[in-house]
């Protein structure tokens, strides 16, 4: 009888991770004898080793902090994952690792519906692996957008330059970055929200908690508010289609 195929996310921590519950029931509602793990490696120079401990490995969701550094480990990459410049998704076929992104996806198809004639310019907060996704959609539906970090970077400007007349003209607003995160749920990132108006759409990608200071702050002038949780469901999504279309899956 053939072993079940191993599935997992590799990040750190990976504590409150929605991945393996969302999988294992997906692997059960479809009777396929498949496992899938969280695997918290410290360094992303561990996973030549954890996957030389876990042969059956078939794929992999990656997670921070690796969505960038995991692609020196890759054997190939997706067009749209090269494009973006990082993987949350790894599909392992003949011992070959094989690189996508299913972020930009899910981020694009959430926030469509959202989207009204006013939201012509937008802020991305942060510049790690998913606020490269999320530039990536924005250029594909033609909305400009500026990067905006704690640190000034080429590209960049910084939370001191967030003017009120900034946010003004910039009604897309998109959180990219931790700050605000269970357990610091109070935390925001350092905007002058007091220039939010009903026109603005902000737009977290944490999940837990459901409502950020960000996005309460947010509804508190009017603005129209999106979690990230609706965007997780559908990369994830994405995430299985690729996999299954490797049909060497064993059933139960």
């Amino acid at each position: 009888m053939p072993s079940p195929s191993l599935y997992g996310i590799i990040g750190h921590p990976l504590t409150h991770s929605f991945s393996p519950a969302f999988f294992k029931k997906k692997f059960a509602d479809q009777h396929i004898d498949a496992v899938y793990d969280a695997y918290p490696i410290a360094s992303i120079a561990e996973l030549p080793e954890l996957l030389k401990s876990h042969p059956d490995l078939k794929g992999l969701n990656v997670t921070l902090p690796y969505k960038e550094a995991v692609i020196d480990h890759l054997d190939e990459l997706d067009a749209t994952a090269a494009a973006i410049g990082a993987v949350n998704c790894i599909a392992i076929h003949d011992s070959k690792l094989k690189g996508y992104n299913t972020d930009a996806e899910g981020f694009e198809l959430s926030l469509v519906p959202l989207l009204q004639p006013q939201h012509k310019h937008a802020l991305i907060l942060g510049t790690g692996g998913a606020s490269k996704a999320v530039a990536y959609s924005l250029k594909q539906l033609n909305i400009p957008f500026q990067f905006v970090s704690r640190n000034k970077e080429q590209g960049t400007i910084t939370y001191a330059d967030c003017s009120r007349e900034l946010l003004s003209n910039h009604t897309l607003i998109i959180n990219t970055t931790p700050v605000g995160q269970y357990p610091h749920i109070e935390e925001a990132p350092q905007l002058p929200y007091e220039a939010l108006t009903d026109q603005h759409l902000l737009y977290d990608l944490i999940y837990n908690p459901e409502e950020t200071r960000f996005l309460a702050l947010g509804k508190g002038r009017g603005a129209t508010i999106k979690n990230g949780f609706e965007m997780l469901q559908l990369q994830a999504e994405a995430s299985w289609n690729i996999w299954m279309s490797h049909p060497d899956q064993p059933t139960v």
